[in-house]
């Protein structure tokens, strides 16, 4: 009997040890979220990257209650984003963002977002009845940095990117834009608080610009300090708009000659296809460029998007660009593409937001969200509300229903081709 007992006694702790190698060794297969780093996010197609904003309303003096935050971040969880940028940190969103972050990981240890904490850099009388100042910086910059500083080290295991300026050295940005020496002075300040250990080692700094600042296009920016600027940031993300282009550089839109006689559809898939090469070869040229400077360093894109409305410029009286259709098939084109080549692709955006262009409702800037204001998923998500991928899941009390009612046909006929070269 004693026999039988001890042997029992030892099989129950082989079992006991078994089951705590066991645990120990599936959690160490389980990446704590707190220890995910912007190396391991960036350009790994499991952690999908979007443009983020909750704004509701005509105005941002309505800001996004917390309540309405946490559902848009289940939204985006439902849609496989596990990364989201920012804009500013004036206003309240976007530490709100991090609140309802926080509040939903505490609900669910699962729940995974991560964020790139934007900060907005202006010029000198930018937005004011002045005329802007270019060569210097608006004394707000500094406050603006602090901010993000702060909540970085608050919330080191959800903001693991910081971006310092948005489109905010491309000349086109007239009301704002700076040199590349104020973006690179803020960017020195925030790599040296790392070494110092004042924030994370492993946050990583970038500026989040259009391709040509980053010396993808005309050659005027390439400067000193343009190369001092892509040595300093640990990642360079660039923004490409072929959509734009449709009207400021159409060549590679306009139907051919060659194509005139094909069926309206194939002409359609034309043009998207040219689209695509575009927003290609643009990264590729950026590529070329920061590679020539510092050859270790990645290039992600900050930015690219579709709109699906325009009353003006991309619209039936001008390039004939925006519809759902071919916003669609540009979202499917560069998904893609990024996901298959290691690239992270913050695309622009998330939800529509009608305070961009809140005396022209259908004016294109405010209509380049994958779902719209009334709860209506659009075509370029149309399979994740067949997959009941937002199932039990509301915005704005709403359930994600599908635009057109899921009428491919309907959806159709709103779709023009692009115009002819003449």
């Amino acid at each position: 009997m004693k026999n039988k007992i001890i042997i029992i006694s030892l099989f129950l702790a082989s079992m006991l040890w078994s089951c705590n190698t066991n645990t120990k060794e599936n959690n160490a297969t389980q990446p704590k979220q707190n220890m995910v780093s912007a190396k391991d996010i960036l350009g790994n197609p499991e952690y999908l990257a979007i443009s983020y904003g909750g704004y509701r309303q005509k105005t941002r003096d309505v800001q996004p209650t917390i309540s309405e935050l946490k559902d848009d971040m289940k939204l985006l969880a439902a849609m496989g984003i596990k990364l989201l940028r920012t804009y500013n940190l004036q206003l309240a969103q976007a530490p709100n963002i991090l609140k309802a972050i926080t509040e939903l990981k505490k609900e669910d240890s699962n729940f995974e977002m991560y964020v790139m904490l934007g900060v907005w850099i202006d010029c000198k009388d930018a937005w004011t009845v002045q005329e802007p100042n270019h060569d210097i910086e608006s004394e707000a910059n500094a406050g603006e940095v602090d901010r993000a500083v702060a909540l970085a080290k608050q919330y080191p295991e959800i903001v693991k990117i910081i971006a310092v300026g948005n489109e905010a050295m491309v000349r086109w940005a007239t009301s704002y834009f700076v040199r590349p020496n104020v973006i690179l002075k803020w960017v020195t300040h925030l790599q040296a608080l790392k070494n110092k250990g004042d924030l994370p080692k492993e946050l990583w700094i970038t500026s989040s610009d259009d391709f040509s600042s980053w010396g993808g296009g005309d050659l005027s920016y390439r400067t000193e300090d343009l190369e001092k600027l892509i040595k300093a940031v640990d990642y360079v993300s660039m923004h490409t708009y072929p959509m734009h282009n449709t009207h400021y550089n159409p060549q590679f839109w306009l139907i051919p000659n060659y194509e005139k006689n094909l069926s309206e559809e194939d002409q359609i898939e034309a043009a998207m296809q040219r689209a695509y090469k575009f927003a290609k070869n643009q990264y590729r040229a950026v590529k070329k460029y920061v590679e020539s400077i510092d050859s270790s360093k990645t290039l992600h894109i900050g930015e690219t998007g579709w709109a699906t409305v325009s009353n003006g410029f991309y619209g039936e009286n001008g390039s004939k660009a925006t519809d759902e259709y071919k916003s669609g098939r540009y979202y499917e084109l560069i998904r893609n593409w990024t996901n298959s080549a290691g690239i992270s692709c913050f695309y622009f955006e998330a939800f529509d937001e009608q305070w961009k262009d809140a005396q022209n409702p259908q004016g294109s800037e405010n209509h380049f969200g994958l779902i719209n204001l009334k709860s209506e998923a659009k075509y370029a998500i149309w399979d994740l509300v067949d997959q009941g991928k937002f199932e039990g899941l509301t915005r704005d009390g709403k359930p994600i229903t599908k635009t057109y009612n899921g009428n491919k046909n309907q959806l159709l006929k709103r779709v023009a081709v692009p115009p002819l070269k003449q």
